[in-house]
């Protein structure tokens, strides 16, 4: 067995960090998109498992080179696909240390420098999202599993309400829970509800407004009547138009039926951080649970979600496990999230909010905003471009006269490479969504987007 000495790990992370920087000063020029596909990369990556080894350095280089043509350009200021942030310098920077350490960050007993930045972290964004300051705040892998974790403190709740003890008697033959969401809801809240043993067919589904909103009069007609356990899911945030449930209206009512009301806010939950776009989240710290993500607006790297539970007795009730070998002290990671060992990913956002402070995550979220309001602006001067959403956060929207031609401008705009943004679909036809969310993008990279745009329109093969 090849033994890798200091020095080859000196080398190594050397390499690594040349590397890192010559990527990172190569994204404000190279194309968006990948230009190699995932064949042409498992060509570049596979073969045999090679008999011997080779200096970590030089694998450290291969695989930079290797992998460069099949990179997106993330981190760069273009990059208005899906709703996936930047990296911000310090948590970027932040999470090198965490693998460095390599601390196993369950058990604060175990790993109590990774786990306390984790809890003060947790406890800024309590602070910032004028959430409880009580409640428990696990670091997920994201909004799936930010969203799972509040569903399953849920579910246990409710039952426990109604007389029933899953833990105990398993969820065979449990009161019937009534698990209601919204028509425009996140793919992510059906996918957790599965996983909690929760089908399609027993989803009450609340009709929304022309941007995705619950409307409360629905939500009263969808609760007349309900007794036993009830789950209300509401959003912050709606993937395609950004827009905000409205949470002073529809959380009283959800609560007279004894509801326990969850919002999903992956992104949208930031904007309760920004005095100039707070009123979007009004009500919002009435509910019972709230997920979100740290790796969108927050920008630090994947993996960083984040469930948060009013009641910590409800997430130690769902989750705290068992085991003569493990150490408890107090309220622990492994308290308040499905995971047992997991590295520190909540590090990156202490990092991050200590870089920021207060003034600087407002400013970022409300430029986020900004550059949102003109994309959306710059869109509409470009002929036969509609926006079709009402731009109130980070989220634009827009398509052109036919499904066919919207769909030929997505692909143009990615194999042209100024920018990326990703395909969507909305009330039944094509659209195109652009979502800002890197501290990274600038005005100059709205110009040269739009620009982009304007071209690929002029050239008559995406406008049909």
């Amino acid at each position: 067995m090849k033994e890798t000495a200091p020095d080859d790990r000196t080398r190594a992370l050397e390499t690594a960090h040349d590397a890192a920087l010559r990527f990172l000063d190569s994204v404000a020029e190279r194309p968006v998109w990948p230009r190699a596909s995932l064949d042409e990369m498992l060509t570049a990556f596979g073969g045999p498992l090679p008999e011997h080894g080779v200096d970590a350095a030089a694998v450290v280089e291969e695989m930079s080179v290797l992998a460069d043509p099949g990179l997106v350009a993330i981190p760069g200021g273009r990059f208005f696909g899906f709703v996936i942030g930047g990296t911000h310098p310090a948590a970027l920077a932040a999470d090198w240390l965490v693998s460095t350490w390599d601390q196993n960050s369950g058990s604060s007993t175990l790993t109590p420098a990774t786990v306390a930045m984790e809890r003060i972290a947790g406890q800024w964004m309590l602070e910032a999202f004028g959430l409880p300051a009580t409640a428990s705040v696990g670091f997920v892998t994201g909004g799936q599993l930010a969203n799972f974790t509040c569903l399953a403190a849920a579910r246990h709740s409710v039952l426990a309400r109604a007389g029933w003890d899953i833990a105990e008697q398993g969820f065979h033959g449990s009161p019937p829970l009534r698990f209601v969401v919204g028509t425009h809801r996140h793919g992510s809240i059906d996918r957790a509800a599965r996983f909690l043993g929760i089908g399609r067919a027993e989803l009450t589904i609340v009709p929304t407004d022309g941007q995705g909103r619950m409307s409360p009069e629905a939500l009263d007609q969808a609760l007349v009547g309900a007794e036993g356990p009830l789950i209300v899911c509401l959003q912050a945030g709606e993937v395609h138009t950004g827009a905000f449930d409205d949470f002073a209206a529809l959380i009283p009512l959800a609560r007279r039926h004894g509801a326990w009301i969850h919002v999903d806010g992956a992104f949208g939950l930031w904007a309760a951080a920004s005095p100039g776009l707070s009123h979007l989240t009004a009500g919002m710290a009435d509910a019972d649970s709230w997920a979100t993500d740290a790796h969108k607006t927050l920008n630090v790297p994947y993996d960083c979600g984040i469930a948060i539970v009013r009641d910590p007795a409800d997430s130690i009730a769902a989750f705290r496990t068992g085991g003569d070998y493990l150490i408890y002290s107090g309220l622990d990671p492994w308290d308040v999230t499905p995971e047992l060992s997991r590295r520190a990913r909540g590090v990156p956002a202490w990092a991050a909010l200590r870089s920021l402070g207060r003034s600087g995550i407002a400013e970022l979220i409300d430029r986020l905003h900004a550059n949102a309001v003109a994309m959306a602006a710059g869109l509409r001067t470009v002929e036969s471009v509609e926006v079709i959403n009402d731009v109130d956060y980070t989220q634009v929207m827009f398509r052109l006269g036919s499904d066919e031609a919207t769909r030929a401008l997505g692909a143009a705009i990615l194999v042209d490479g100024t920018a990326a943004m990703t395909g969507a679909e909305w009330e039944g036809r094509a659209a195109l969504r652009c979502s800002m969310s890197s501290w990274a993008t600038t005005p100059e990279d709205i110009v040269r987007t739009v620009e982009a745009i304007r071209g690929l329109v002029a050239a008559g093969s995406p406008a049909g």
